[in-house]
């Protein structure tokens, strides 16, 4: 991974590793979404166990997670479904996006399927501009829904369109 900050003209250069992201691992990973989205990644972590899924971490040289993602195995017997995929924000365009997905799409050949799908929010064009720069292929919509933690603890149904994306691997 390498960073570039313009204010100082400084380029910095990190090696990273992709592993299975572990429950240890959630407190850093605070970046990524509300204390409601963690507990759900926690309870993933438990799927990840039986073989149901896998969750993957992109970690710096000190083994923080800076991009994760998960793959699941249940929602198509053709496919592994790309999700909740995240970088954290400073890092973002630096390539671990291109890195995480392309881990996750050699974790999907390994477990035996040759195609790789996910569903990515209209109003998310950079994410879009990404899965179709790595040869994904849009072939439908549909509505999505989750629960969102709002600033002061609330719960509430968050609701969106999402594009439907697939790659043969």
């Amino acid at each position: 991974m390498t960073t570039k900050d313009d204010s100082t003209n400084a380029t910095v250069s990190l090696s990273v590793t992709v592993r299975d992201l572990l429950p240890r691992d959630l407190p850093a990973c605070a970046w990524s979404g509300s204390a409601t989205h963690l507990r759900h990644v926690e309870r993933e972590l438990a799927r990840a166990a039986s073989g149901e899924v896998d969750y993957l971490a992109v970690c710096t040289p000190v083994d923080l997670p800076v991009a994760i993602g998960g793959i699941d195995y249940q929602v198509s017997k053709e496919a592994g479904t790309l999700w909740q995929l995240a970088v954290l924000p400073p890092l973002q365009s630096c390539g671990l996006g291109t890195l995480l997905v392309r881990a996750a799409e050699q974790r999907i050949r390994h477990h035996g399927l040759r195609r790789a799908e996910l569903a990515v929010e209209e109003n998310n064009p950079r994410a879009r501009a990404l899965y179709e720069r790595l040869g994904y292929v849009a072939y439908g919509r549909e509505p999505d829904a989750w629960d969102a933690e709002g600033p002061d603890g609330s719960i509430r149904r968050y609701e969106t369109m999402c594009v439907l994306m697939r790659k043969d691997l």
